[in-house]
């Protein structure tokens, strides 16, 4: 689940192992939080009704609320005087690795200048960003 967007935007993205992008949250203010932004789409709901999981970045941490049955899984977070034991680098090291995927599909959406230019009202930027997806996945398939 990358964040990306214009200067003014924010939005979320899922995509498939293979890099296939599938879902692209509302778009928000680009003052939003990750999280802020997730939890506004209801993010670990949506997934949690139809069971799927998703691999996040470390802006997610904590916005899964069961620790015990994880819906999104995030990497560790190293505190400022107690570094990351070896362990857990691993585990931040798999996490990076499979969310290379999303990144490499991230980067096809971004691919459509208009995104570069965009200041729209966030309603208007979703129903394009949006139909920027379905666009994205077509150019992709060819």
């Amino acid at each position: 689940m990358p964040r990306a967007g214009p200067d003014g935007l924010l939005f979320l993205a899922l995509t498939d192992d293979k890099g296939r992008l599938l879902w692209l949250s509302a778009a928000r203010p680009g003052r939003s939080s990750e999280i802020t932004t997730a939890r506004y789409n209801k993010l670990v709901e949506r997934l949690r009704a139809v069971e799927p999981g998703a691999i996040g970045d470390l802006g997610f941490v904590g916005l899964d609320d069961d620790p015990d049955n994880p819906v999104v899984i995030t990497g560790y977070r190293a505190a400022r005087t107690k570094p990351l034991i070896p362990a857990k680098k691993q585990v931040n090291k798999l996490i990076a690795s499979v969310r290379a995927v999303c990144e490499h599909a991230f980067a096809h959406l971004k691919n459509w200048r208009i995104l570069t230019k965009l200041r729209l009202h966030v309603r208007h930027a979703t129903t394009l960003l949006r139909t920027l997806l379905v666009l994205t996945n077509i150019e992709i398939a060819r």
